[in-house]
């Protein structure tokens, strides 16, 4: 039996491996772009479900009627794939043909899963020695290909920065892929690196894409680095059968490119970072990739690169097959805020004022979405450059404008305005006036500022460094046309220094004021609730559908002596734990680690209704969520998994079903 069920499985790889070349070359002919419609057949092939980023899966055997019936039905270990994440467990794994493909462990172990009990099919693991991993994580996860030539393989990269190629049935490296199944991707970087101690990685899985793996990177965050150079974050593309390179698309434009003139006085010969460190999008049936690009090098302050520094924190749009510009749109000019693109770009087949669009959408840390034609770039709604405050730190020159979506609103707080302050009681009130006088402060995109010893500690950013919006992205259901999206009210304190001991930078990020805690009076919120949203934007109208808090207050607030007797409400958390639309249900669940505030992550995963935002049901995971949860259909039953985690709490996958005999699951 066995036999027979592998020999099918085989067949049915060869079938389909020949029906993805017919579908490529129908879309290298322009015969249209297929519509976004999710993970298809049951599966799960993709980090974002489908290569789209949308998250949706069109299941419903899991519903309203049945939700809150969901339990655990197995649980599988990453603390036995050497030193534990523990609340940086974030790999999102996929499933393809009866297979789950998940990372696991600081060294980044790959390991195929059972997907109806969870046990260990195989595992593959790097030894990179002492090999410098810039950003330590589990990785997010995985990509899968498949042609007639090669069979079916998983591709990641290594903490150490190398693309390694794996067969999918066996785990073993992929024969003719490179050197033994594996690239050196500090390699052909366009500068010479160290190859051991480069500070260059990526956390994200790549995207493959007509035969094209395309590869982002991962460069240390930006508060203070050590000097105006570091390694540039140029996206590129390998042969998915042979690792051969293809193509390397410059971020930073190298002379003769387009872009180069926005990076004056030579910036462009060691600016670094402008990486593309969130997952990548594909239309496969355009053959285009869509990038979402970070800010470059430093974070908070730009005097070492004037210009607008094209393409950074930009949404670039790539043929896929030679790394062609098709188009690209910059977010933020000469950015000094740290307002990364965080979030895979989403694709939506949409109708606009009566007419027919095949959509981009682009979240962002500031609570922007960006919306666009995906073939051409033209924005669906007019994108205004309006004024903003200038620096008046020794050496910066900033845009004198910034892009202002019209369409659809913020979906979050944005600026600072002193009647948005806490206001629970007159003395928690008059503690956050305080708080404030110490800081500059304004509306969106109010530049940083040098700490004074006897003046203002800084600048008050909202959103903060980490965004309203970060990496977890939302979540697009192609029958409402509504894009889903978590977001937190975390503001951040940005003050510059200059400090020769720390950077041969002009200025860094460094002293000032901190925020602790929940950042306003005796560690509570500065600013009132909500301090975490759900928010669904109608992608056809260009308007919010409806938002409401994210969760209950935290125990920190609710046990809070200065709230004695006060009914906080429902304030919602600042957790970003990542959304799942399906046919039926909208599953949100609670963050831990660095996205919410000491005290406020919660383990729980909830229902919502999709078209109200009503809680349905909260189903409690034994840790709090650190991946993004998935769906899949195996053998007549609805699996959820999620990865978990949190201090103390090693890092796991946990998968939640309806029980045997349940109405609609398998009996």
């Amino acid at each position: 039996m066995n036999g027979d069920r592998e020999q099918f499985q085989a067949v049915a790889r060869l079938a389909r491996a020949a029906l993805c070349a017919v579908s490529a070359a129908l879309a290298l002919r322009g015969d249209g772009a297929a519509l976004q419609r999710g993970a298809a057949d049951g599966q799960w092939r993709h980090y974002g479900g489908d290569a789209g980023n949308t998250r949706y899966a069109p299941l419903d055997q899991i519903d309203r009627s049945n939700v809150a019936s969901l339990e655990v039905v197995w649980r599988w270990q990453a603390a036995n794939f050497g030193p534990v994440p523990e609340f940086n467990y974030r790999t999102t794994p996929i499933m393809v043909d009866s297979t789950l493909y998940a990372t696991a462990g600081y060294r980044r172990a790959v390991a195929a899963v059972d997907p109806g009990t969870g046990e260990t099919l195989w595992t593959y693991r790097l030894d990179e020695g002492e090999r410098s991993a810039p950003r330590r994580n589990s990785g997010r996860g995985v990509a899968y290909w498949e042609s007639l030539e090669t069979g079916p393989r998983i591709f990641f990269v290594t903490p150490g920065f190398r693309l390694v190629a794996l067969d999918a049935a066996s785990g073993r490296p992929a024969e003719g892929f490179g050197e033994g199944g594996i690239v050196d991707l500090r390699l052909e970087l366009g500068r010479d690196v160290d190859l051991e101690r480069a500070p260059i990685g990526s956390s994200s899985p790549p995207v493959v894409v007509g035969g094209v793996v395309v590869v982002g990177s991962a460069l240390p965050a930006g508060n203070a680095p050590p000097s105006p150079e570091m390694p540039p974050g140029h996206v590129r593309g390998y042969d998915a059968a042979t690792g051969r390179r293809l193509w390397t698309f410059h971020t930073i434009p190298q002379p003769g490119e387009h872009g180069h003139d926005t990076w004056e006085d030579g910036s462009w010969q060691y600016t670094g970072n402008a990486a593309v460190w969130t997952a990548i999008t594909a239309d496969t049936a355009l053959g285009l990739v869509y990038l979402p690009v970070e800010a470059p090098t430093g974070d908070y302050y730009g005097g070492h690169r004037p210009g607008d520094n094209l393409f950074s924190q930009s949404l670039v749009a790539l043929e896929a097959a030679t790394g062609e510009r098709k188009w690209h749109f910059q977010t933020v000019h000469h950015g000094i805020w740290d307002y990364d693109l965080p979030a895979p770009p989403i694709l939506a087949d949409l109708v606009v004022d009566g007419r027919p669009v095949s959509a981009v959408a682009q979240l962002t840390k500031q609570t922007f979405t960006f919306v666009f034609d995906r073939r051409t770039g033209e924005p669906l709604w007019p994108v205004e450059e309006r004024p903003v405050a200038q620096s008046d730190v020794p050496g910066e020159r900033t845009s004198p404008t910034q892009p202002f979506p019209t369409k659809p609103p913020p979906f979050d707080r944005q600026g600072v305005d002193p009647e948005d302050l806490i206001d629970f009681t007159p003395e928690l009130r008059a503690e956050a006036e305080a708080i404030l006088s110490r800081l500059r402060w304004g509306p969106l995109y109010t530049p940083p500022s040098v700490a004074e010893e006897d003046g203002t500690q800084g600048t008050l950013m909202v959103p903060g460094f980490l965004g309203g919006a970060n990496w977890p992205g939302g979540a697009f259901d192609p029958e409402s046309g509504h894009l889903f999206v978590q977001s937190a009210t975390s503001p951040s304190v940005i003050s510059l220094v200059h400090d020769p001991d720390v950077s041969s930078m002009d200025f860094v990020r460094g002293g000032g004021l901190r925020l602790r805690g929940g950042g306003g009076p005796q560690g509570l919120p500065l600013f009132k609730p909500p301090w975490g949203r759900i928010t669904a934007i109608d992608l056809n109208a260009g308007e919010i559908a409806w938002q409401v808090p994210n969760g209950e207050a935290p125990d920190y607030v609710k046990d809070h002596p200065a709230l004695e007797g006060i009914d906080v409400g429902r304030t919602g958390r600042m957790d970003r734990g990542g959304l799942l639309a399906t046919k039926t249900l909208l599953f949100a669940g609670e963050g831990g680690g660095m996205f919410a505030a000491a005290g406020s992550g919660g383990a729980m995963l909830r229902a919502h209704d999709k078209a109200t935002g009503a809680v349905l049901a909260e189903i409690e995971l034994p840790a709090n969520q650190t991946g993004l949860p998935m769906t899949y259909m195996h053998e007549g039953r609805q699996f959820v998994v999620v990865a978990v985690g949190a201090r103390g709490h090693p890092g796991e996958l946990v998968a939640l079903a309806l029980p045997e005999g349940t109405a609609g699951s398998r009996d």
